[in-house]
């Protein structure tokens, strides 16, 4: 005796060798004991085989109209034998009841499921509709395989095509134009970008890295709508200082200027002046709205996406030869021995006699002779004395730290010549100066007075500010002032960058209240003590700075990349860092090389470039030789000494900068080009 019965969905076909009152023990043909219920049977039979009935069924099944079918069962619940007696005119043997059931069970959009054996046509309506859907269904798979076939033979479909970014940074999976995608991608073994790519979908790598962070964080466009900046409701006094501002030559935010005077007992009076924009951009204001999407200027080789719009930008950059609103700290201080005497903030105007920049002066102004009151020196009268305090800061900070700061890392500028968008056509000149050139030395250390002493005037007044500090060689951000050991003051409080930085700008919002209203100013003070706001302030802004600075960095490895294939260059000298890690020596592209022998730190090594990669922003080198004999640290950057979650990274402080977790340690290197300076990095 055999058995037909239902397991698991399907039908299977076995002897029977046992048999009880509520199930069986059956044997497959296979060999396999199984047992089932009673209730699972649907066929009992003699002949044929269990294996034969299946087989002879299953063929016999395909000869039976479906359409007929349905149209010739009973409209109400029926058992299968049923309908087979009244299609075969005849009682049904048992290949016939089996290929009747496994016709009828293989097509639910016909026939619904009522129970063991019994099933009930479907209504016409829900017929009509499930048929429509299959058909469909079929045209989208005959449409999704016609696509892939396509993109297999090197066309993009004129729908992928218009959805590529979509497809690539915002996919909806349950579409036919993704599911086709991914399918290629499948069957190509390759990814979506790449493949996009390679099909025209994007110009070049460097489209996709930019459209995948504008989608990510600018999904509403990197412009503005045009912005009315409110008046000032104050009449601000005009400054008689002689004021100027150094800069790099493409920076257009110009947030800071220095001035000097020397007193009659000797002492100097220095003027670090910084533009004001929180007194038209105040918090919850329309212009504030915009500042806290964006938290800071985006750079980019070649481009930036400012944080402010273009008139606020306008209405307070420090330009030369007009008055602008300042916000000014004037510190009297000695200049030999770096002791401050007093200081005052003031909220007033100030005219820049010129905006210098470090492109034409550097190579000008010099440690020698700045140090040498006989020399040449373009505005000596101005950079001499601000540089001999700038010394002795310096050195008063260095007896905090307990050891003298080293600022040997090589700074690299980008600066594209042509449409950025267009890397073919587009030339790219990389160029590097020491991070303790005389006047980057000079601008940073005023700035870190500022934000120390800006950090302390919030501090006394009891009104909040957002701080850096650095204890136990953890940076962190805060509403507290606490010290900064790496940097050597008792407390820093980001304020010189207003117009590219929010967190400045918040912070400049608290110090006008605290200049205009003294201790009574966390009345009155746009952020009160304790408020939760100014700590929501801070964990965007962190996870904001550190998307940008990563961003930043892709971006300067792609054109590290495109500066390689426009210099032509097969063989490259590069600096070793550790392990099989380098960095090469004319661009701050860090890679490894599997090849590298066990060398020392700073050893100069010449590598044969096999190849590169653009969308993985890689480079594969091979070692060729050790190029110098002895081997130097003079152009190997200074070791991280900090790690802070707005840089992302943790840095290892036995090793450098890894490529994967490289960022500015909080002495800050600049940005290249319209980018920060040295001070606020840190």
């Amino acid at each position: 005796m055999h058995v037909l019965y239902e397991d698991d969905g399907g039908f299977k076909a076995a002897t029977v060798l046992s048999e009880t009152d509520t199930s069986l023990q059956v044997e497959a043909a296979s060999g396999k004991r199984s047992k089932i219920k009673k209730s699972a049977v649907i066929v009992r039979f003699e002949q044929p085989s269990p294996e034969a009935l299946l087989k002879e069924a299953d063929a016999a099944s395909q000869d039976l109209d479906l359409e007929f079918l349905w149209e010739c069962a009973p409209k109400d619940d029926f058992d299968i034998p049923v309908l087979a007696e009244e299609y075969y005119g005849h009682a049904p043997t048992p290949v016939e009841q089996t290929a009747m059931l496994l016709r009828v069970h293989g097509a639910p959009v016909y026939f619904h499921r009522r129970g063991k054996g019994k099933y009930r046509p479907a209504p016409p309506d829900i017929l009509a509709a499930a048929l429509a859907a299959l058909e469909k269904k079929k045209r989208q798979a005959e449409q999704q395989q016609a696509w892939v076939d396509e993109i297999k033979a090197g066309t993009l479909p004129e729908p992928l095509a218009r959805q590529a970014e979509t497809l690539l940074f915002k996919p909806d999976k349950n579409t036919l134009e993704w599911k086709a995608l991914d399918a290629a991608c499948t069957q190509l073994q390759m990814r979506p970008e790449r493949l996009l790519m390679n099909l025209g979908a994007f110009p070049s790598a460097i489209a996709i890295h930019k459209r995948r962070f504008y989608a990510q964080h600018f999904p509403r466009g990197t412009g503005f709508a045009p912005a009315e900046v409110p008046a000032i409701a104050r009449d601000l006094p005009l400054a008689d200082v002689e004021a100027y501002s150094v800069d790099d030559i493409t920076t257009t935010e110009i947030d800071d200027a220095l001035s000097v005077q020397a007193l009659d007992d000797g002492t100097l009076r220095v003027g670090i002046h910084i533009a004001v924009p929180a007194l038209a951009v105040t918090r919850d204001s329309d212009l504030d709205a915009l500042a806290r999407a964006r938290m800071s200027t985006v750079y980019m080789p070649g481009a930036k996406i400012p944080m402010q719009p273009d008139e606020v930008i306008a209405a307070f950059s420090l330009d030369a030869g007009r008055p602008v609103p300042a916000l000014s700290l004037y510190v009297v201080a000695h200049p030999d021995t770096g002791e401050i005497l007093s200081h005052e903030s003031r909220i007033e105007r100030i005219v820049v006699r010129e905006n210098l920049r470090h492109n034409t002066l550097d190579d000008l102004i010099g440690e020698e002779q700045l140090d040498d009151p006989a020399a040449e020196l373009p505005y000596g009268h101005v950079f001499r004395p601000l540089w001999r305090l700038a010394k002795a800061l310096s050195r008063r900070r260095d007896e905090v730290r307990g050891k003298p700061e080293s600022n040997n890392r090589v700074d690299f500028s980008f600066y594209v010549d042509g449409d950025p968008d267009h890397p073919e056509s587009a030339h790219v000149r990389i160029e590097q100066r020491k991070r303790n050139a005389p006047l980057d030395r000079l601008v940073a250390e005023y700035m870190i007075l500022a934000n120390n002493l800006w950090g302390g005037l919030l501090s006394s007044c009891g009104v909040p500010g957002i701080y850096r500090s650095q204890q136990m060689g953890r940076v962190r951000m805060g509403t507290a002032a606490a010290p900064h050991d790496s940097i050597g003051v008792p407390q820093y409080a980001w304020c010189t960058s207003p117009l590219r930085r929010y967190v400045d700008l918040v912070n400049q919002g608290q110090l006008i209240a605290a200049i205009e209203h003294g201790v009574s100013a966390r009345l009155v003070a746009p952020f009160k003590p304790r408020e939760a706001d100014l700590y929501a302030v801070i964990s965007a802004f962190e996870a904001k700075y550190g998307a940008y600075a990563d961003f930043q960095q892709a971006m300067e490895r792609f054109w590290c990349l495109r500066w390689i294939k426009q210099q032509g260059l097969r063989r490259i000298e590069a600096v070793v860092l550790r392990e099989d890690l380098v960095r090469l020596k004319d661009a701050p592209f860090y890679t490894r090389v599997g090849t590298l022998p066990e060398l020392e730190r700073g050893r100069h090594v010449l590598l044969e470039i096999m190849g590169d990669d653009e969308l993985d922003l890689s480079l594969d080198c091979r070692f060729l030789d050790v190029v110098d004999a002895q081997g130097g640290a003079e152009d190997i950057e200074d070791e991280p000494t900090a790690e802070t979650a707005a840089e992302i990274a943790e840095t290892d402080a036995a090793d450098g900068p890894d490529p994967t977790d490289q960022r500015l340690d909080d002495a800050g290197a600049p940005a290249p080009g319209d980018g920060p300076k040295p001070e606020e990095g840190a």
